[in-house]
């Protein structure tokens, strides 16, 4: 670790990315990029050995859309990203170790060195998703601390900024606050208890495919409906055509934050149409996206085990609760006048650069004394089968909004005799069969001795880190010496093409312009 560097946060975003360090007084700032923007379009433009990223790679994506590639976010966990870029399948974390490798380059240039950060998640992304956001981060170079949860972060920054927080980490009076976060492409719901220098989160929920961009596309859809109504082509059948849509529908969404009515312009194959949109409608097309968000409101304060007038505070974070009808729908939810009193769109790194204080040798500025703890969003277990149905079975071992750091086992049996291996499937959340689950991985103990008897007894072990990273354990209690576990991940990046793609991201430029 870096013993002058001050601590840097990193808002990892769906559309937009925000870097925040802590000043020499303490106080959290955000760093503007080359082109002395706040925040950076997380968008990446790939060309030959190079790759332009942020807003002029946003800029070129309808004239070049097969090297363009954005909201690489929404695909993190899974093995690749969810179109080819130049007919190549590249994985999500490395578009986003670009966008990451780009903030680098532009602090560097003005700052110094930018090696040891903490970059935000979502509180609802699982553990592959969060493995994935830490693996592009060492793509880029850099040393995360840690990875903490958006709302949680938002918080940390909201007591803070507003004095309500000491630089000591202190609060001067409890508070119960629910954080909504609805950013460009993922939403949260987190309840935490903010009590002297304690963050705890109580419980936490999500979507993390519900954003921004949902409400646009319905925009877009809208408008080239009655495009194909009245010309019979539809202007989403060009890839350079969907590109200028996706921008056309973003700016028109924003315009009706200001707005009641306005126009979204729409020119395909030598027609052009001016569609009107009014706010009314936008209201009308996306309510069930909105309701998508009461419900989890509700599911949430339920599993924190409080009713929503106890809740003393409920902040907006993420650019998308800008729209009206964000307001209009929770304050009808809950009553109250809601708060605003952070920056929507830079309070979770500001929150993430102060976390990072925390976790330095606090001779940097950073504040001290606070304890952060989280809870886990989806439920941790074993996917095994019933001995009496066949059936495949969920043994849960970590139930969802557990309190984080968590070290909790389970015994299960060997199904029959002369196993000379035992494979313990890892999931993530699911139905009672496991259905619907994410598979964390197999790890596999090897080498047992011959003659192993069925129902031979099986701990598994899974210690759950703060910042919802997994280690799993499997011994066979009855041998004197400790089974070997191998990990073998069902998702994401293995260590050897890491490695691989570590010296390939190297070698490629990215414009600090």
């Amino acid at each position: 670790m870096s013993s002058t560097q001050t601590p840097i946060g990193i808002d990892l975003g769906t559309t937009f990315s925000v870097v925040a360090r802590v000043d020499r007084h303490g106080n959290p700032e955000t760093i503007t990029n080359a082109a002395g923007e706040r925040w950076t379009p997380s968008a990446v433009l790939f060309e030959e050995g190079s790759v332009i990223v942020g807003t002029e790679a946003r800029n070129a994506a309808y004239l070049e859309p097969e090297g363009f590639a954005d909201f690489a976010k929404r695909d993190m966990g899974d093995d690749g990203y969810h179109r080819t870029i130049h007919g190549q399948l590249y994985p999500p974390e490395v578009i986003q170790s670009l966008v990451l490798k780009k903030l680098k380059v532009d602090y560097e240039e003005r700052y110094g060195e930018m090696r040891d950060v903490v970059i935000t998640v979502p509180a609802y992304f699982n553990e592959p998703r969060r493995k994935a956001t830490q693996d592009a981060g060492r793509l880029a170079g850099l040393n995360v601390l840690d990875i903490i949860n958006e709302p949680t972060a938002a918080a940390i920054a909201y007591g803070f900024q507003q004095g309500f927080l000491s630089k000591e980490g202190k609060a001067e009076r409890s508070e119960r606050v629910l954080v909504y976060d609805l950013g460009g492409g993922t939403f949260d719901v987190t309840v935490m208890e903010i009590c002297g220098s304690d963050f705890k989160t109580l419980a936490t929920g999500g979507d993390v495919h519900l954003g921004g961009i949902d409400f646009d596309q319905r925009l877009i859809d809208y408008a080239c409906d009655q495009f194909i109504e009245k010309h019979g082509q539809d202007p989403r059948s060009e890839p350079s055509g969907v590109q200028r849509l996706k921008r056309i529908g973003e700016d028109v969404k924003r315009a009706l934050t200001h707005r009641t009515q306005t126009t979204f312009p729409v020119d395909h194959a030598g027609y052009s149409l001016r569609v009107p949109i009014s706010r009314e409608l936008l209201e009308e097309k996306t309510a069930d996206l909105m309701t998508r968000t009461v419900f989890t409101i509700r599911s949430v304060v339920r599993q924190a085990g409080l009713q929503l007038s106890d809740l003393t505070r409920v902040l907006l974070v993420g650019g998308s609760t800008r729209m009206p009808m964000v307001d209009s729908t929770l304050q009808k939810e809950f009553g109250f006048e809601l708060d605003r009193t952070v920056s929507t769109d830079e309070a979770v790194a500001h929150g993430a650069a102060l976390y990072a204080g925390v976790l330095m040798t606090r001779q940097t500025g950073g504040i001290s004394g606070m304890t952060v703890q989280n809870v886990n969003s989806h439920s941790l277990g074993v996917l095994g089968t019933d001995t009496k149905t066949g059936r495949p079975r969920n043994g849960v071992v970590v139930p969802a909004n557990t309190a984080l750091p968590v070290t909790k086992g389970k015994r299960f049996s060997t199904a029959r005799d002369g196993q000379t291996s035992v494979k313990v499937s890892v999931i993530e959340g699911g139905s009672a069969t496991g259905q619907n689950s994410t598979p964390v991985g197999e790890c596999v103990v090897r080498d047992l001795p011959e003659g192993l008897p069925k129902g031979t007894h099986v701990d598994v072990i899974f210690t759950y880190k703060e910042n919802g990273r997994l280690e799993v354990q499997a011994t066979i209690p009855s041998l004197k010496k400790n089974a070997k576990l191998v990990v073998q991940r069902d998702t994401g990046l293995s260590d050897a093409r890491l490695e691989e793609w570590i010296s390939r991201v190297e070698k490629i430029a990215v414009s600090p312009s």
